[in-house]
């Protein structure tokens, strides 16, 4: 029987959920490319599998932003704002600590979140993992340019159909009919084709190898041997860097976890998650740094520590060294980092003073929580030597974890050896917001969240049942240019600004109706529609049902 599919918020976007199984460890199942959490009980082995785990586990399934029953206003997202959806489902259902369990494009953010929050998490064990989605001479077992292209091309022309070669995902299974069939539904029920093409290309960007060596929990990595999707050398690169990491290669050429030799699967995942002892090595984890410096004359009537302390305490980051003139603040991720920079420029900039930043991903003590170390100031101020007044730099780690953060990054001529190794710096900066003049910019229109697409998103929400709100009252809402909101939202959701709002009225009005509050001329009225039956023609479109039909359904 399909568990209940519920939703948690992870800031504004709503993030579809079930739970199920009878075990005494939690496991969240984080999927590959797409998903749909509803879909995956209409085939049976996969059915068989999860309910295998359900035995030993309490099992946690969920489909991120952008895909399955998740909210489709965005499309974009980074894998930053992955392991907030991760956190919030396991909010949602109070588990403290949980075994992660990626699969594919899953295992990178699972990897990730590891680093950053071994608190909560028990184990890690991925499987058809990769580090890196674009051909290097370190990682020589990447698609190239040309080979990505051609998955481009089939994404474009025949989404979720045959000639998108399905079957190497699941070789096993190639003269199945039904379960191919399966296979299509669910990726075209996962995403649509612009969605799809988006989360590829920003999985091409992806590189999660500098922070491999931070994962600091017992990690179990399994890698079929004739994969074609991914490479079986990719597993062994990865499980080499993970500390303690248990590396295990199964017989077979199937990408899919759930079919194949899933005995022999399950056998090891069970003894894995049965017999591995929750690590306790919570002293240090994966933060994001800020070092900063900003000329200060003596005379100044107005000093800055104020302001940007409120900035740093609005993405949830913790100053934790402030002399006159710089200061050091830590982060949980590195978009959460950039934006607060960026709007600090910004705010700093209307206070006539100008600002240089450095930001780096690294291992950081528990106790650094509350001074700085030696090391990381050393290397911080290495970083920050390079920056020129309203210049943020980031080192290459960074840049890696910001793919589908819609910023503008270019890379920055120096180089620099505080360590052993070269570290490759770039400078990043807020394009659109650039071309507007600092005293035009309205940074206290309103409360601003962490990230462009959640301050749109809250303005909208904010303008709901106003059937007159529109391109330009947004655009003045958020203080940018009619050009700039239709470039960045294109970047970020691959929707135009009336296409955007529409759907966010839509998605509000379908969880108004499944509130069986209001009947649905009263909710078409409460979210800005002022004709029922351009709504009813409009619900349809969105959601490929009427709404008359889904009122029905719960009924």
């Amino acid at each position: 029987m399909k568990p209940t599919t519920q939703y948690t918020k992870s800031g504004r976007i709503n993030i579809a959920y079930q739970v199920f199984g009878s075990g005494s460890v939690d496991l969240v199942y984080i999927p590959g490319w797409v998903s749909n959490i509803d879909w995956m009980w209409a085939c049976p082995e996969l059915v068989l599998f999860l309910k295998e785990l359900g035995k030993i586990a309490r099992v946690i399934l969920f489909d991120k932003r952008g895909t399955g029953l998740s909210d489709r206003v965005v499309e974009l997202s980074t894998l930053e704002e992955r392991m907030d959806d991760i956190r919030a489902v396991m909010d949602a259902v109070e588990s403290e600590r949980a075994i992660l369990f990626g699969h594919s494009e899953g295992g990178s953010v699972s990897a990730l979140f590891a680093a950053t929050y071994p608190n909560r998490t028990i184990s890690l064990i991925t499987f058809g993992i990769f580090a890196k989605r674009r051909f290097a001479p370190e990682y020589p077992w990447a698609p190239t340019d040309k080979e990505r292209q051609k998955v481009y091309d089939m994404i474009e022309n025949s989404w979720g159909g045959g000639d998108m070669y399905l079957e190497s995902l699941a070789p096993s299974k190639a003269h199945d009919k039904t379960f191919m069939d399966w296979l299509a539904n669910y990726f075209r029920s996962g995403a649509s084709p612009s969605a799809a093409m988006v989360l590829t290309k920003m999985n091409t960007e992806v590189d999660i190898i500098d922070i491999l060596g931070s994962v600091n929990v017992p990690a179990l990595i399994i890698q079929r041997t004739n994969d074609i999707d991914v490479k079986i050398e990719e597993g062994r690169f990865i499980a080499e860097r993970i500390k303690g990491a248990k590396f295990l290669e199964l017989e077979g050429s199937d990408h899919l976890f759930w079919v194949g030799n899933t005995d022999e699967l399950l056998k090891e995942m069970k003894a894995f998650i049965l017999n591995v002892k929750p690590s306790k090595n919570d002293e240090e984890r994966l933060f994001t740094v800020i070092s900063a410096k900003i000329p200060v004359a003596e005379n100044m009537q107005t000093e800055p520590k104020e302001r940007v302390g409120q900035l740093v305490a609005q993405y949830r980051g913790k100053i934790i060294q402030y002399l006159q003139n710089t200061f050091i603040a830590i982060f949980e991720g590195p978009s959460k980092a950039v934006h607060c920079s960026i709007d600090m420029v910004d705010a700093l900039q209307n206070m006539d003073l100008k600002i240089s930043l450095a930001i780096h991903i690294k291992e950081v003590a528990v106790s650094e929580l509350h001074f700085v170390s030696a090391e990381t100031e050393e290397l911080m101020n290495s970083i920050l030597e390079q920056a020129q007044p309203n210049q943020i730099l980031i080192t290459q780690t960074v840049k890696y974890l910001l793919s589908g953060a819609g910023l503008n990054i270019t890379s920055h001529q120096s180089i620099f050896k505080p360590t052993p190794a070269d570290i490759l710096l770039f400078s990043v900066s807020d394009d659109l917001r650039t071309e507007t003049p600092p005293g035009k910019r309205l940074l206290n229109s309103h409360p601003h969240n962490e990230s462009f697409i959640e301050n749109v998103l809250q303005s909208i929400d904010a303008h709901l049942s106003d059937e007159l709100f529109g391109v330009e009252m947004l655009c003045k809402d958020i203080g940018i240019s009619d050009r700039q909101l239709q470039r960045k939202l294109k970047a970020i959701t691959n929707k135009s600004p009336i296409q955007l709002i529409s759907s966010v009225r839509l998605h509000r009005a379908k969880e108004l109706l499944h509130e069986n509050k209001y009947n649905i001329a009263e909710v078409a009225y409460l979210t800005g529609f002022a004709n029922p039956s351009y709504f009813s023609k409009s619900f349809k479109k969105e959601f490929g049902l009427s709404s008359s039909t889904l009122v029905q359904k719960q009924n």
